[in-house]
């Protein structure tokens, strides 16, 4: 996900967004500069991106409100990985409602939502990626302690439990992200571009460096190592032991949920895994900032890592079905109401019915 707004501040390379864009000039911004000429392939670029991430953005933002609206709505859905879930949907939500402000920047080629709106944004970016991949983790961890240890995962896995663990979450994710807000500043060239970058305290190249390794480690390499160990243990325990609960539907329920969880994190894997890497080998290796290659492979991790927050309430509502039934519920209020009063109507009439019958078969008795 594109945790910087201009020129690939924080974990994106530097001046790689004026070459994706078609900007001519290179260098510092103290340097003067000839104002950047659009050409074809950039407004190519900033229309299809733009589309896009308005997609993303709507079914992102509206997907996740309904998943934390069906949690927060219904008393059954108050399990501790659904509280999880909901952790997961709020960062998310989060993270597409800074997408308007990505097209703009795509579409004008600069910053001009002013300073604050750069610390807001690239904070919540930075919160985004650890907050998520922080929650999966702990939603393995949560399935791995269901699976391989039922008994501890009475007491383990509670609501309350959850919700301070979420709030674990967000404290450590504060870690990164309130050092990003308040090194989040805008900067303008000679040539009046503005830039909503980070300045790093010097030296700024190696704290840059130092940065993006972090990153790399803390929110993705030893995360995703966790997730692969918990999820090892869960398929060896599942092949050796036909039944896990003591019952076929505990059973069969505990497999699913599993499943589902394995999906997303799946997802979310597939789908962040091309920008870490490209972050780490622009550090590493010494990349052609014009090559087209580079430039496509950049777009494409970034537009990937962002269709990640759109794409679990899809996943919610394919694999489970309370949530399936939570957002047909919510998106077809008519048809669930008549559903509802059919019901009722059929539970009232077979109650009628019952006591009706009642007094006759009392009378037909013997004294």
């Amino acid at each position: 996900m594109e945790l910087s707004t201009m020129s690939g501040a924080g974990l994106y390379p530097d001046s790689l967004f004026y070459n994706a864009t078609g900007f001519t000039f290179n260098g510092s911004l103290n340097e003067t500069r000839p104002y950047p000429v659009k050409n074809i392939t950039s407004i190519v670029i900033a229309i299809a991106i733009t589309a896009l991430y308005s997609v993303v953005c709507v079914v992102g933002l509206l997907g996740n409100i309904l998943v934390m609206y069906g949690i927060v709505r219904y008393t059954k859905m108050k399990t501790a990985t659904n509280i999880y879930i909901f952790n997961l949907a709020l960062a998310d939500a989060l993270a597409t409602s800074t997408l308007p402000f990505q097209s703009a920047k795509y579409l004008m080629e600069t910053w001009p939502f002013g300073e604050l709106l750069c610390k807001v944004v690239l904070s919540i970016d930075y919160y985004n990626m650890f907050t998520s991949i922080f929650t999966l983790t702990m939603m393995s961890v949560d399935r791995y302690v269901a699976v391989c240890h039922p008994v501890r995962a009475l007491d383990f896995r509670t609501p309350v439990k959850a919700k301070f663990i979420n709030v674990c979450i967000w404290i450590l994710s504060s870690i990164i992200g309130v050092p990003i807000m308040v090194m989040a500043v805008t900067k303008t060239d000679k040539a009046g571009t503005i830039y909503c970058t980070l300045q790093f305290p010097g030296p700024e190249g190696y704290w840059d460096t130092v940065t993006k390794i972090c990153v790399f480690i803390f929110a993705f390499l030893v995360p995703v190592l966790v997730i692969t160990i918990c999820y090892g243990l869960m398929i060896l325990r599942l092949r050796s032991v036909r039944l896990l609960s003591g019952s076929k539907e505990k059973d069969r329920n505990m497999r699913r949920i599993t499943r589902m969880v394995l999906v997303v994190v799946a997802a979310f894997i597939i789908c962040w895994t091309p920008i870490h890497i490209f972050v780490i080998v622009w550090t590493m290796v010494d990349i052609d900032k014009k090559n087209p290659f580079v430039i496509a492979s950049w777009h494409f991790c970034i537009a990937l890592g962002y269709t990640n927050s759109s794409l679990n309430p899809v996943l919610y509502a394919f694999l489970d079905e309370n949530f399936k039934r939570c957002f047909r519920d919510f998106c077809l209020p008519f048809r669930a109401r008549m559903e509802q009063s059919s019901f009722t109507r059929a539970k009232n009439a077979t109650r009628e019915r019952v006591s009706t019958c009642a007094p006759s078969e009392v009378m037909n008795k013997p004294v």
